[in-house]
């Protein structure tokens, strides 16, 4: 298994994140346990800059922090020059709370609240990607309301959908995003934006879907959307400040994946944008990207402590550990995959394939179905990988398990940046029929 970022097996035979012994994290902090690898993440970020630069085109790059939000992530994004899209008011308010510039979030969402969007007005969020025409008046009404123009980019679905390797080009009509092109909802959206005074029509945004191994999709979709800004130019005499692909670049959760550079993925869409636009002598637009997961998903470690053992001969070994579908929903959700070692012995060789069982009261709550590991005792550490998209952002208190704690390591340091959960933290929102009577 080759190890990401820097993580390394050091002379005690653990695993080793940022110059910090995963059994010394697990001992001072408990399990389970995040761990983020802070220079793993400055180093995608600073990856798509690169990209984008070596292109000499302008360009935004905003951190969908749907992935993983929190105070210390967003001033990370923040130092690392990223803008930041935000879905719903509790994403606006961490960043308004970790003081990240206003002027570059991007507030997306399909069913945004009036309350929400005022919110977003009032504080000057740099650009609504509107999804309907219900959110269109919200927002017209919001501005006007505060004598503010708000910058708007259009969310349209081209008809081009990726599944990972697939691509279709129809159907992705059917979705709860954006305006559809092919029944026209884009030509009215358009002329809906151009005629308010209080909005600015930024440009146009599509996203086709996530884990995406090639550049396909982005290629067809910019062609798709071209189709439509030519006859919006031919109509309106509008072409578009900015074209936004959105993310979905895909990372490596096993030896399965092979995901391109950030490079690759950006040089084929500035090629097809910039091929275009002249085709139809239009001005090159600026480019926006939305990456979430490939910042921070493989820069995610996930510790857990082993617990018990069933061995059914001939069938499966399970191990549970001390964690699950609270703390990682996806492989109960969609079959997710993933790779991990024992951090404690990470330099042992594997002997036997196990089950990795979570403790919650729920048969699907298993996080891997056949994890090569050396023979595994109670008490030893087991690391699951590329745990840091989706992982933390959609944990739960089922079965009133605490979320655990979030640790940042860099240069041999650790930082808290999200305090684990207590059983009295899961009761401070309670409201009691009566005076409990304790025994």
């Amino acid at each position: 298994m080759k190890l990401q970022g820097t993580s390394r097996i050091n002379e005690q035979g653990h695993l080793e994140i940022g110059g910090k012994d995963t059994v010394e994290l697990a001992a001072s902090f408990g399990t389970p346990l995040f761990v983020y690898d802070t220079q793993m993440i400055r180093e995608r970020a600073q990856a798509f800059h690169e990209a984008f630069r070596a292109q000499g085109v302008n360009y935004q790059i905003a951190y969908a922090s749907k992935a993983f939000s929190c105070l210390a992530m967003l001033q990370l994004a923040d130092e690392l020059n990223l803008s930041l899209d935000v879905v719903s008011g509790g994403e606006l308010y961490t960043a308004l709370e970790a003081g990240f510039p206003m002027e570059r979030v991007h507030m997306h969402g399909n069913n945004k609240a009036p309350e929400e969007i005022d919110m977003a007005v009032a504080n000057g969020v740099g650009c609504f990607v509107v999804d309907n025409f219900h959110e269109l008046k919200l927002l017209s009404k919001a501005a006007h309301s505060h004598s503010k123009t708000v910058n708007v980019m259009l969310r349209t679905t081209p008809g081009v959908e990726a599944h990972t390797h697939d691509y279709i080009s129809t159907g992705q009509e059917d979705s709860k995003f954006g305006f559809d092109l092919s029944s026209g909802q884009g030509d009215e959206a358009v002329a809906e934006v151009l005629a308010d005074q209080a909005m600015h029509l930024l440009g146009f945004h599509c996203h086709i879907g996530s884990q995406i191994f090639d550049t396909t999709g982005f290629v067809m979709a910019v062609e798709k959307l071209y189709s439509y800004i030519a006859s919006w130019d031919e109509t309106y005499g509008y072409a578009p400040e900015v074209v936004n692909v959105g993310g979905g670049f895909g990372i490596r959760y096993t030896e399965d994946d092979d995901p391109l550079a950030p490079g690759t993925y950006i040089e084929d869409v500035i090629e097809a944008v910039a091929r275009e636009a002249k085709q139809r002598n239009l001005s090159m637009p600026e480019i926006w990207i939305e990456p979430g997961r490939s910042l921070v998903g493989e820069a995610g470690t996930t510790l857990y402590t082993l617990g018990s053992e069933k061995d059914i001969p001939g069938v499966r070994r399970y191990l549970s550990v001390d964690g699950g579908m609270t703390d990682n929903i996806r492989p109960a959700l969609y079959e997710a995959a993933y790779e991990g070692i024992i951090a404690n012995r990470a330099d042992e060789p594997a002997k036997t394939n196990y089950a990795i069982a979570g403790k919650c009261c729920e048969s699907g709550d298993m996080l891997m179905w056949d994890l090569p590991l050396p023979d595994a005792v109670a008490g030893d550490l087991l690391a699951v990988f590329s745990t840091g998209a989706y992982g933390y952002a959609m944990a739960s208190n089922y079965n009133r398990v605490p979320r655990p704690p979030v640790v940042f390591v860099e240069n041999e340091e650790a930082r808290v940046v999200i305090q684990g959960e207590s059983y009295a933290d899961l009761i401070k929102l309670d409201q009691p029929l009566h005076a409990p009577v304790k025994a």
